[in-house]
Formats: C-alpha cells, structure tokens, sequence
C-alpha cells in the first residue's frame, strides 16, 4: 500500500509540476527551455503510473484522479498561496475515501 501511495503522490507531482512548467512558458512568457521541460517531465507522469502493481488501468486511474485533486489543492496553496477553504478541504477528504475504496475496497 506504501509504494502504491507513493507512486501517486510521484506521479501527480509530475502531472502538476509539468503543466505548471508548461504554462509559466505559456501564460507567463517564460522560456521555451521551461517548457520542454516541463513536456519531458508530463511524459514521465505518464510513465510512473505504469509501475503500480494493480492491474487494472481504469481502477489506478480513476484512484489516482483522487490523489490528484489533493495535491493540486495543496500545489495551489504552497505555490500560488491561494489558501484552500473548508469546502476545497472536505473535498479533499471525500477524494481520498474514495481512492482508498478504490485502490484497497475488499474484492471477490
């Protein structure tokens, strides 16, 4: 259960931290440099959730959109210091019961 949370706390950060990239080069007229960057860094998110070992790719992804939601929330907060309210919290909350019913709900 460790390394599968850890591959989607890696893989989001990957996620978000590459488009971030892509659109400081974009929005904010950064360097192109950035933004390959940033295009590398987006084909490495789409490579770390290969290595989850559930088998199942819609099950991985739809968990992973949970995890997702929470590390754009605090990305948003730690980054652009847009402080979450309650509503973005329980969000987060509902999110992450719903990627533990996925990822680890029984099975028969």
């Amino acid at each position: 259960m460790l390394k599968s949370i850890l591959l989607f706390i890696i893989a989001g950060l990957a996620e978000i931290g590459g488009g971030y990239l892509i659109w400081l080069w974009l929005r904010e007229e950064k360097s192109i440099t950035i933004g390959l960057i940033g295009g590398v860094v987006l084909v490495l998110y789409g490579i770390i959730p290969t290595l989850q070992t559930e088998q199942n790719f819609g099950r991985v992804y739809a968990a992973y959109g949970g995890i997702f939601i929470v590390l754009s929330t605090l990305w948003g907060w730690w980054i652009d210091k847009k402080t979450p309210d309650i509503y973005d919290w329980i969000g987060a909350v509902i999110c992450l019961a719903g990627v533990s019913i996925i990822m680890w709900g029984p099975r028969h």
